[in-house]
């Protein structure tokens, strides 16, 4: 079994990425992980919102959204704070630390395996990257830092549809357009636009974006900020 309805937004701090699921429909059945301390959204919502306090909890509440016909969409924010949690809480505390290093990348396969694969909700997981030098090539790779064995196989690995989270100069969007890219009044004042980057273009060949094959037209290589606009494009894809 596999989820087709799968994201990845990853990006750097103060990109757009949590302020991107503002628009998504029906909020009341959106489940929110907050993994971030319980850092309040940016936004006025009315997602269900669970504070986590400890991994195991992400696993209990994908075994509660499938007895709940009205949840449609589990959001897990961050990833990056998610598995830093489970080094916290389960890995600094162990009596074996190699084990619990084991542990710490059988978590992370396990709810990507089983509980992300088996869910029949939309799954999006957020995640922080860094810019890393990738010492075999001698290039700097943009990329979900995670530790241990994980780092090596990379978390974007697990996913189809990886796109990157960007704070773009309008400038750089000259060339692309379409319905899904729309420059308000204020972007256009303030000379700059929270976007989505869904294709590789030259300037950032080591970024790791991917998509389905044919999901993105090179005109959408930029497109709003807006997850309920990634999910409606994925749904209309595989059906």
């Amino acid at each position: 079994m596999t989820n087709r309805n799968l994201v990845l937004l990853a990006g750097k701090s103060a990109s757009g990425k949590t302020a991107s699921l503002k628009d998504l429909k029906d909020p009341a059945g959106v489940i929110y992980l907050n993994c971030e301390a319980g850092k309040e959204l940016p936004f006025a919502s009315k997602f269900r919102q669970l504070v986590v306090t400890h991994p195991t909890q992400v696993f209990e509440t994908f075994e509660q959204a499938e007895e709940h016909a009205d949840a449609h969409t589990i959001v897990i924010d961050s990833l990056t704070y998610l598995m830093d949690m489970f080094e916290s809480k389960c890995v600094l505390t162990a009596s074996n630390t190699m084990k619990a290093w084991s542990d710490y990348a059988q978590f992370f396969k396990k709810l990507m395996q089983h509980y992300v694969a088996g869910s029949t909700k939309n799954v999006v997981l957020i995640a922080h990257t860094m810019d890393l030098l990738n010492e075999t090539e001698m290039v700097m790779e943009t990329l979900v830092k995670v530790k241990g064995s994980l780092m090596n196989q990379g978390i974007e690995s697990y996913f189809n549809n990886v796109i990157s989270c960007k704070k773009v100069p309008l400038a750089k969007l000259d060339g692309y357009g379409g319905p899904l890219l729309n420059i308000s009044d204020e972007e256009a004042s303030l000379g700059f636009k929270y976007v989505y980057q869904t294709r590789l273009t030259k300037e950032t060949v080591n970024d790791r974006i991917r998509g389905p094959l044919g999901l993105w037209d090179i005109k959408e290589t930029y497109i709003d900020n807006d997850l309920q606009q990634v999910l409606d494009k994925l749904h209309t894809y595989y059906s």
